[in-house]
């Protein structure tokens, strides 16, 4: 039996109608699995009361607490106990919410339960998953998200309900003209999304954030698992690298691997996984993953069928365009090297030798006029522009408020595999500050363009984002207990980027943006020390921003360089 478990509705709803397609891919529907889908509890068909990323009870005391783990292990006892022709084993999968569903169901798994992939899974709503990174808010994706998803259903229902209307041509002049987060009750929801109004209510990383984050619970795991991820994902890249790590730490004999492809969100699924913006990958690479992975993973566990001679995990090195087959992740043989921001808008593998407070850039972080996050303009009911994830920087690169530090040309050809660190020296006039780190690599000015180029890029100059991330300056050193700058007193911040695998070839630069907006896929922070949520007009003022560098103040990018053959 193949399971899955969604929020987002199992229609069509009725007898003998069924999907156009069963099962995560071709591969499997055609292996006559029994295909269940369920409603989760409160949702659409499904009697009972929703609750957004219901917490796990660690210690149930009767059968009246339920949480995921108890309505997956009732539904798995159902199941093999009244679906025809089953051989008693029982295989989850999902991608990004119901993802989520798939993880919580491997605590406290039914015995039947052999085999699951959580794929692109919520792990932390505050932490690096769709609605927060470091604490800042994705305003743009939960916004729209939430104006559907969130609106309670009167009785049982297989429809969703009338999104909620609003002006949308331009999402960044849209958010920009909305204003403070708490206008969006006042305009447009009018308090009718309970969990907006919840969550806006807790903007610190305290119980009610704390309880839905899933990584502290990954014990005793019994079943296998293959989590599944994107370099691409804009939304769960998080939850993906840190649901693995999470159970690779506390069940050191359980089957576990990975699998990161350069994907979006769900892109192994719902794409050829052929290209995405610049890269050409000169195959689908999700054809690939699903008749060499998915499938042998399913096939063995609940079949038995095949032989699994599979590493720790897959790993797509994007920039080389190869999958790598490593021991573990990140990889043991990658050397940490650090960069360090210079004068003159220059990066270096040397630690500076200049002394003094003197050496700094600086800008004017303007809330009523931020850097947008990207070059495109799109539709308000976009949750955002998915193409944002590798897009050309170059449209920021003209702007007063973004700083611009790049190396040489490289000699050879430089993969970073694993986690990117940030170690910021800044000083704020303000009170709070959010700090954006970006990750570039800068293709040479002589580098022609492709024959087959769909998206008609200029390739000579490109500066395709690597990966960028964001910190809420307040929660710099606790996500429980933020506080505030001290105006213009030079302070060390710290930022880890999502882990990358990618390679810069010969020839082609680093280059490292930084800057304090990445609108409107994250709120403009006001730069007032505040509850955000709540904010006023007043509380949004201009701010100077000091990036400093030097022998007291190293400013720098840690990476990992990693060197292998392994393919």
């Amino acid at each position: 039996i193949m399971l899955i478990r969604t929020p987002y509705s199992v229609r069509p709803y009725g007898t003998n109608k069924f999907p156009e397609r069963l099962g995560p891919s071709a591969y499997l529907e055609n292996e006559q699995y029994i295909f269940a889908y369920q409603d989760v509890r409160g949702r659409f068909m499904s009697e009972g009361e929703y609750v957004n990323m219901r917490p796990y009870i660690p210690d149930k005391t009767d059968s009246t607490q339920v949480d995921e783990t108890t309505d997956t292990y009732d539904t798995i006892e159902w199941l093999i106990k009244n679906a025809p022709h089953n051989n008693g084993r029982v295989g989850i999968w999902g991608i990004s919410y119901p993802g989520f569903y798939a993880a919580m169901s491997t605590i406290d798994a039914h015995p039947a339960l052999k085999a699951v992939s959580p794929q692109a899974p919520i792990a932390d709503w505050f932490i690096g998953d769709d609605m927060h990174h470091n604490g800042a808010f994705t305003l743009s994706l939960s916004f729209n998200f939430f104006s559907v998803f969130g609106q309670i259903r009167d009785s049982l229902t297989q429809s969703y309900p009338p999104r909620i209307y609003y002006p949308s041509p331009d999402a960044y002049s849209f958010f920009l003209d909305l204003g403070p987060i708490k206008n969006a009750n006042e305009k447009y929801f009018k308090y009718k999304i309970p969990f907006w109004n919840e969550f806006t209510e807790n903007g610190v990383y305290n119980d009610f954030w704390q309880s839905r984050n899933t990584l502290t619970h990954f014990k005793y795991v019994t079943p296998a698992v293959m989590t599944v991820g994107g370099w691409f994902d804009g939304e769960d890249l998080y939850g993906a690298l840190h649901t693995y790590q999470s159970i690779e730490e506390k069940n050191e004999n359980n089957f576990n691997i990975m699998v990161m492809g350069p994907w979006p969100h769900g892109g192994w699924a719902r794409t050829n996984g052929d290209s995405f913006g610049i890269l050409n990958f000169n195959s689908s690479t999700s054809d690939y993953y699903q008749k060499n992975i998915e499938l042998p993973f399913f096939n063995y566990y609940l079949k038995d069928k095949g032989n699994l001679n599979f590493p720790e995990v897959f790993i797509y090195a994007t920039g080389s365009n190869r999958w790598l087959k490593l021991d573990q992740w990140p990889p043991e043989e990658a050397v940490t090297n650090n960069l360090y921001f210079y004068p003159g808008s220059k990066l270096k593998f040397i630690e500076p030798e200049f002394t003094g407070n003197k050496y700094f850039d600086e800008y004017i972080s303007d809330p009523q006029n931020p850097v947008p996050y990207s070059a495109i303009f799109h539709d308000t009911k976009a949750l955002y522009n998915r193409g944002y994830m590798n897009e050309d920087q170059r449209f920021t690169s003209s702007r007063p408020d973004v700083l611009e530090f790049t190396s040489d040309s490289l000699s050879e050809d430089l993969t970073i595999a694993g986690p990117v660190k940030a170690v910021l020296f800044v000083s704020t006039s303000g009170t709070d500050s959010d700090w954006i780190v970006k990750l570039i690599d800068v293709y040479p000015f002589n580098e022609s363009n492709p024959e087959e180029n769909p998206g008609n890029y200029e390739y000579g100059g490109y500066q395709m984002m690597v990966r960028g991330e964001i910190m809420r300056g307040k929660f710099r050193d606790s996500y429980e207990f933020p506080k505030p700058f001290t105006p213009n007193k030079i302070t060390k911040v710290e930022l880890t980027l999502q882990d990358i695998c990618h390679t810069f070839l010969k020839g082609h630069k680093i280059m490292v943006q930084v800057q304090s907006s990445w609108f409107p896929i994250f709120d403009m922070n006001p730069q007032t020390f505040c509850d955000i949520y709540n904010a006023g007009e007043k509380d949004f003022v201009k701010a100077t921003q000091r990036l400093y560098f030097s022998k007291e103040n190293p400013s720098h990018i840690e990476i990992n360089v990693f060197t292998s053959k392994s393919e």
